[in-house]
């Protein structure tokens, strides 16, 4: 039996013609957004003889477009379980046949070009434009929601590292992505069905444990669903909502992510992305979230390794952003709406954060063959932010800095 794990980023294209939009736009003799969008993504793999299982997280931006002092642009992001089978025996080539399953979120804004620099004339006047949403993950990643699917093929080639079991793996996908349950992604009136949509190609890189290069059988990359609660709030922020007359965000941020986390001989190496969100009524007739999305990449040690349990420290740098987003409850169908456009109102910076952690790990084996374990873990660690992450003129720094607690579930072959 032989048994590969991977972990990988992308980056890729992908066409996406908003039909009925732009022919909106065309009745009223303006031309049509970009046919296509960006991504970028983290995937983890898990391959198991010829058997292949795992799991996908893209971030979709369409082109701007601008429109008098308006900027019209959309954003999608899915998340998928791959299931596939190589055509190929173990070598450094693999050619992979899969389809993926998942869910998705979808957002498409018309907004000034220029973000205003004043947090209080914000919130005096905060209908700048129009901010339309579909399972909506700012609110929260268990949001994500409507059935997605991709069909596609994997090419890749592994580079050996120097002195290391690990290999360096060349990835290329290209397939075809789609909504296959029609309206799904209808927003006021409109189908944004095609944003879901469209044929792709991604490349990208990332480390590989080919059972080939497996000198001792300790190394591994596990793959975790986390689960935590980050102890901070935003008091300076809510102080300012309340003078304003909205009602503040309550409670501390919470959030669901992905972790993976690669072992070799002690040294640890991975990935993780997690999502945090407050919301609720910011009036009778208005709601508003604040989220911020970490995306960190993690090294470390493992200082005791004992049957199935494990402690190690991790320190990571990655990026962290900060949005918060008021929005009308009662807004027209299109084209009143575009003609309107005056509803809702968005604020966002971004930055680099660090931070230290410590962990503890448990592994269960399963199957009689022990083809993987069944890890549960346990993190404690505190998140510094790099720069003042400003809504307006007002620092938030203070709110993405703070300790967290965290709980995983996950496997590792």
């Amino acid at each position: 039996m032989t048994k590969r794990s991977t972990f990988y980023a992308v980056v890729g294209t992908s066409g996406g013609k908003l039909n009925q939009f732009d022919k909106m736009l065309e009745e009223r003799g303006l031309s049509g957004l970009r046919n296509k969008y960006q991504t970028i993504g983290l995937g983890y793999q898990a391959r198991i003889n010829d058997f292949m299982l795992g799991l996908d997280v893209l971030h979709n931006r369409g082109g701007v477009n601008e429109f008098d002092d308006f900027s019209i642009n959309y954003r999608t992001s899915r998340a998928l379980l791959n299931i596939g089978y190589a055509f190929t025996e173990e070598s450094k080539f693999q050619l992979i046949h899969y389809m993926s399953l998942g869910v998705g979120f979808l957002n498409f804004q018309m907004l000034p070009t220029h973000q205003t620099e004043d947090l209080d004339a914000f919130l005096d006047n905060p209908e700048q434009g129009y901010v339309l949403r579909k399972k909506d993950i700012q609110k929260g990643t268990f949001h994500y929601g409507n059935f997605l699917t991709e069909i596609g093929f994997q090419l890749s080639y592994d580079f050996d590292l120097p002195g290391r079991p690990e290999s360096l793996q060349i990835i290329s996908k290209l397939g075809y992505s789609f909504s296959p349950l029609e309206g799904k992604w209808n927003m006021e009136g409109i189908s944004f069905d095609n944003a879901q949509s469209g044929a792709f190609i991604r490349v990208g890189a990332g480390i590989s444990l080919p059972d080939r290069n497996f000198f001792y059988k300790d190394a591994s990359i596990s793959v975790s669903l986390i689960r935590g609660v980050h102890f901070t709030t935003p008091k300076e922020f809510n102080a300012i909502l309340e003078g304003a007359g909205y009602n503040p965000l309550k409670g501390t941020p919470s959030n669901w992510g992905l972790r993976i986390l690669g072992n070799t001989e002690k040294l640890l190496y991975g990935a993780e992305l997690y999502n945090l969100a407050l919301t609720g009524n910011a009036t009778s007739v208005k709601e508003h979230t604040l989220n911020s999305l970490r995306v960190y990449g993690n090294m470390g040690y493992n200082f005791i390794e004992y049957r199935n349990f494990g402690l190690g420290a991790l320190a990571g740098l990655g990026y962290g952003n900060i949005r918060y987003t008021i929005t009308n409850d009662f807004k027209p169908d299109f084209p009143e709406l575009f003609e309107q456009r005056y509803f809702d109102g968005y604020l966002r910076n971004s930055g680099l954060m660090v931070k230290p952690e410590i962990f503890a790990e448990y592994g269960i084996p399963m199957t009689k063959r022990k083809l993987f374990d069944l890890v549960f873990t346990a993190a404690a660690g505190y998140e510094i932010p790099i720069g003042n992450y400003k809504l307006g003129d007002l620092s938030m720094s203070s709110f993405m800095a703070g300790p967290y607690l965290s709980f995983g579930v996950g496997v590792r072959p």
